[in-house]
C-alpha cells in the first residue's frame, strides 16, 4: 500500500507515507500556498492569483471536500509538519470529471520524488473510497515535469478528454485505477 489511513479529529482522512503527511487543508495554508499561486511558477497552471483568489480557492476545496468527500490534500513533511504543497483529486463544479493535480510550493522540495509519493498516495485513496474508476490530469502542453510525473504514475494521455479550459491549449492524461492505462 502507499499510504496508511487514519482520521482526524472531524473525521476527515490523513494519508501517511514513509515522508509526507496528507490532510484536509486548514487556514495557516492559505499563507504558503499564495506565495506559490502569486509567483511566476504557477503560470503553467493558471497563475499568478491575487490573495483573494487563493482564498477563494481554497473555499471552493472545502465545499468540495464537503460535497464529495474528496479534494486537494495539503501536504506536509512527516518531520517538522510544515506545508510544502497541495496535491490530490480535485472536481469544482466547472469540471467534466475529477482532475488529479498537484503543486510543490517552494523549488527547493522539487527532484526528491515528494510529488510523486504523495500524488500516488492521494491516487490510490481516491480510487479506494470515491467509486471513480478513471480520473485526468490537464497539464500545459510545455509543462514537462507534470508529463512525466503523469507517465511515472502510469496515466497516459487521451486527446479525447473533454477540458474545462475553453480554447487554451491543454495536454491530458487519463489515470486509471490500479494505475493500469
Amino acid at each position: 500500500m502507499t499510504y496508511r489511513l487514519t482520521r482526524d479529529a472531524h473525521g476527515w482522512p490523513v494519508l501517511w507515507t514513509d515522508r509526507l503527511v496528507l490532510r484536509v487543508p486548514d487556514a495557516a495554508d492559505v499563507e504558503p500556498s499564495a506565495r506559490f499561486w502569486a509567483s511566476e511558477r504557477s503560470h503553467m497552471m493558471g497563475g499568478p492569483w491575487t490573495l483573494e483568489k487563493t482564498r477563494e480557492g481554497y473555499d471552493d476545496i472545502h465545499d468540495q471536500w464537503a460535497r464529495h468527500g474528496f479534494s486537494l490534500f495539503t501536504v506536509t513533511r512527516r518531520e517538522g509538519g510544515e506545508a510544502i504543497g497541495g496535491i490530490g483529486p480535485f472536481y469544482p463544479a466547472t469540471h467534466p470529471e475529477p482532475e488529479l493535480g498537484w503543486s510543490l510550493w517552494n523549488p527547493a522540495d522539487e527532484g526528491q520524488g515528494l510529488a510523486y509519493e504523495a500524488a500516488i498516495a492521494a491516487r490510490d485513496w481516491f480510487f479506494a473510497t470515491s467509486g471513480h474508476r478513471t480520473a485526468v490530469s490537464h497539464t500545459d502542453p510545455a509543462n514537462t515535469r507534470s508529463h512525466r510525473l503523469c507517465e511515472r504514475m502510469g496515466a497516459r494521455v487521451d486527446a479525447g478528454a473533454a477540458h474545462p479550459y475553453g480554447d487554451e491549449p491543454t495536454l491530458t492524461y487519463r489515470h486509471h485505477a490500479g494505475g493500469q492505462a
